[in-house]
């Protein structure tokens, strides 16, 4: 026995259709046209390109997927080492800054020209602090490479006043402090440090120092 077809049961229906099978045409029309132009642009193109470089013999599709990975993001990776490697190099264990270190509990430290009531202000925390390295527990080497590395980053960062944590030594050779006097030598070194001071007991006391660099 033959089904019967359903049929749309009112006018409403067949109008409802209607504007279904045009929404449906109007979008397949527009895909074609899209398509056309597409074709069209590429075929200009390859004029374009024939005409240029004249007769050509296309080579024959290799038949594999192509994969389209994300580039790399353009990072300064050989400019941002090799400013390392210098800035390392400049941070000498050699050079003896005991001279210019003040005879105070904090054995501050501050650049010629720099005045005295900047120690003060930044013992007092006038400046807050931005950013902090943690060196305790890292080898000569290690330590300096890191404090090279985050102190660059400050200056990139526009960063003023910075804590250095270096320890208190308690638990080198004969409980002497090795690592505080290489920081402060290093420290000293660099042109950008205005000056530093021993930080107050709640930031560190005696192992760490509280750095102020040029604005």
């Amino acid at each position: 026995m033959r089904r019967a077809r359903s049929r749309p049961q009112s006018l409403a229906d067949l109008a409802t259709l209607r504007q279904v099978l045009r929404e449906r045409h109007r979008l397949a029309a527009e895909a074609a046209e899209r398509q056309r132009a597409e074709q069209a642009a590429a075929e200009r193109a390859r004029r374009l390109f024939a005409d240029a470089v004249g007769p050509v013999t296309p080579l024959p599709h290799h038949g594999r997927a192509l994969h389209l990975l994300p580039r790399p993001l353009p990072l300064p990776l050989q400019r941002e080492a090799d400013e390392a490697a210098a800035l390392q190099e400049a941070l000498s264990d050699e050079v003896d800054i005991e001279s210019l270190l003040l005879t105070d509990d904090g054995l501050s430290f501050r650049r010629e020209g720099v005045g005295v009531d900047v120690v003060t202000r930044l013992r007092r925390g006038h400046w807050a602090i931005q950013g902090e390295i943690d060196l305790h527990g890292l080898r000569r080497d290690e330590a300096r490479t890191e404090l090279a590395a985050f102190l660059r980053e400050a200056a990139r960062r526009g960063w003023r006043c910075l804590r250095v944590v270096h320890g208190k030594g308690l638990g080198s050779p004969g409980r002497q402090p090795v690592l505080k006097g290489k920081v402060h030598r290093w420290l000293g070194q660099h042109a950008a440090v205005l000056a530093f001071t021993q930080a107050s007991a709640p930031e560190g006391g005696a192992g760490a120092l509280v750095v102020l660099l040029k604005g």
